[in-house]
């Protein structure tokens, strides 16, 4: 008989319902650009978006936004 697995999954949280994080990507790119736009790159409050985009967030994703945002052309409200 083969011996049992150390790992387990955990039990389900409900204090965490949904695992597509795109909706927090997303409003973390904006809410840092809104930081910033009002407060500074220097504010460190806005650090907390940043870290959150910039790890929930596809790569390409965050380079076509700037590059959308720079056009002129981004959807969110910055």
């Amino acid at each position: 008989m083969a011996e049992e697995s150390p790992l387990k999954t955990v039990q389900g949280d409900p204090r965490f319902p949904n695992q597509n994080q795109t909706k927090h990507c997303f409003q973390s790119y904006v809410d840092y650009h809104k930081c910033v736009n009002a407060k500074g790159e220097d504010f460190a409050p806005c650090k907390v978006f940043w870290h959150a985009f910039n790890s929930l967030c596809p790569n390409a994703w965050i380079e076509k936004w700037d590059d959308q945002r720079q056009r002129g052309v981004f959807a969110g409200q910055v």
